[in-house]
């Protein structure tokens, strides 16, 4: 394919029109019946010649300026022109990561930023200092009119930003969307992939399996909730006495054997496991990480503030370190605690559609803060923590197990049995009771009658005696003990 450029000269004569393109470039044909015709030659078209066609084809309109036209004659060029070749676009990176790498940074510049001030105002003579307070007098209704002015943009930053919570309906603050959380969600299932790398239990494992049918007849019991299909619901089981689970916003769900071990039948596990499922399923990552952006940003000019104000770095890091533990008590960890407490509820939703007995979810707790007492582990105040107290998840589930009993009626799940596992417990925890107290007075009378003191007595077994899951799964038929309709219930045969 031949290419010849044609350069327009004289810009005076020509029109503006004209102006706004230099460089023209048109395809010549091998065949033109003004020209003869050379066999396996290249074809050469003169400018004027192509000019004239041009006119006369691609360009009608430029007729009349033919007269006023000079164009110049050049060669044309025998080779075809090289094509320009373009590189990838490069993606700019999420938000949040952008974010998570320059929040210690912001710090810095608050800290430097303050400092600067401080030094700047001890620095200026008394003098000066009495002009610049005579000039911020004057235009304090400037300086008011600006601060209302960056107050109603950041109200309209926030109204502009707020959100409902797909299950719950709750009104949020969303910065960051669940999209851009995913390649950072995807960052840390590789972490994490890595940390446990030597530690997952096999596929084959009757735990791991235990585990994946639970996810998936979780999945399939709550299709009518938005997006519980676009997340791939990976299950990796790891290998570790620690109680824990969590499931990454991308879908990957990590359930330690720990967990499995706490747990006393197939209805906590599809408790726990809903709970977890709620957090990627509403989006708690990218809610709490905007809400932390919002807090850190206002916390910025407070720590300003306190370095410009402070008349000595000790005082400024002593103000610095009231704030940051102030922000953490007062914004943190109660934001914290609150979308744990929301997660309570749509898990206990999730597994009340799922046809398990809902009531297992107090239950759960109860078991757990029985363990603790056992093991004597001191206990931790509820604002201290970035959970909610055990007693106070009793109590909250305890009010929402009526309205899940309701809902799980409404899936046609089979009828649960009369015997409430809650009042199970509580008899079982009185009797553990009634047992140690007895045990405790016969140490006692036993040491007033030998004067020495005895060893310590073995601990008491772990829930009360309860089956464990993570012992009898190896024994058990999990599909005979999933959710059917014909079931009558979720407890795994021989736990």
């Amino acid at each position: 394919m031949l290419f010849i450029c044609l350069r327009l000269f004289k810009p005076q004569t020509v029109s503006p029109l004209l102006k706004l393109s230099r460089t023209w470039t048109v395809q010549a044909r091998p065949l033109l019946r003004w020209q003869q015709h050379a066999p396996q030659a290249n074809t050469r078209l003169s400018v004027a010649d192509s000019w004239t066609r041009l006119q006369k084809t691609s360009l009608p309109h430029f007729s009349t300026l033919k007269s006023r036209q000079t164009v110049s004659r050049i060669p044309a060029i025998p080779e075809p022109a090289k094509q320009f070749r373009t590189s990838a676009g490069l993606r700019a990176l999420p938000a949040p990561v952008i974010w998570l790498v320059f929040k210690p940074l912001q710090k810095v510049a608050a800290i430097i930023l303050g400092r600067s001030i401080r030094k700047w105002w001890k620095a200026l003579p008394p003098n000066k200092k009495q002009l610049f307070r005579e000039w911020a007098w004057q235009r304090r209704w400037y300086l008011v009119g600006a601060a209302t002015g960056l107050l109603l943009i950041a109200s309209l930053f926030f109204f502009t930003h707020l959100e409902e919570s797909p299950i719950t309906g709750r009104a949020r603050l969303l910065v960051f969307s669940k999209e851009s959380f995913m390649e950072l969600a995807q960052h840390a299932s590789n972490e994490c992939m890595e940390e446990f790398e030597n530690m997952f239990i096999p596929v084959s494992d009757p735990r791991h399996q235990v585990v994946e049918q639970v996810v998936q007849h979780l999945v399939r019991r709550n299709q009518d909730i938005d997006g519980i299909n676009s997340l791939p619901w990976k299950v990796h089981v790891v290998e570790s006495p620690s109680i824990n689970a969590f499931v990454l916003p991308n879908g990957k769900v990590f359930v330690f054997t720990g967990m499995l071990e706490a747990v006393a039948d197939i209805h906590q596990l599809s408790f726990v496991l809903g709970h977890e499922m709620a957090h990627a399923l509403i989006g708690h990552a990218a809610e709490q990480a905007s809400m932390s952006h919002v807090v850190d940003l206002l916390s910025l000019i407070l720590l300003t503030a306190i370095w410009a104000i402070c008349p000595r770095d000790s005082l400024a890091v002593l103000g610095h370190w009231i704030q940051s533990k102030l922000v953490q008590f007062m914004f943190d960890r109660p934001y914290s605690r609150k979308l744990e407490t929301e997660a309570d509820q749509v898990g206990l939703q999730l597994a009340a559609k799922a046809c398990a007995d809902v009531r297992a979810g107090p239950v759960f707790w109860q078991q757990m803060q029985l363990a603790e007492q056992l093991r004597g582990e001191p206990t931790t105040p509820e604002w201290l923590s970035t959970h909610p107290s055990h007693r106070n998840r009793i109590t909250h589930l305890d009010r929402l197990v009526p309205e899940a009993l309701e809902l799980r009626a409404k899936c046609e799940c089979p009828k649960l049995p009369a015997a409430d596992p809650r009042a199970a417990f509580s008899k079982i925890m009185q009797t553990l009771v009634e047992d140690a107290k007895k045990q405790e007075s016969e140490e006692r009378k036993g040491r007033e009658r030998s004067m020495v003191p005895l060893p310590q007595l073995p601990m008491i077994p772990q829930h009360g005696g309860h089956p464990q899951l993570g012992g009898a799964l190896a024994a058990s038929v999990l599909p005979q003990a999933l959710l059917s309709k014909k079931d009558s219930g979720l407890t795994l045969k021989g736990v």
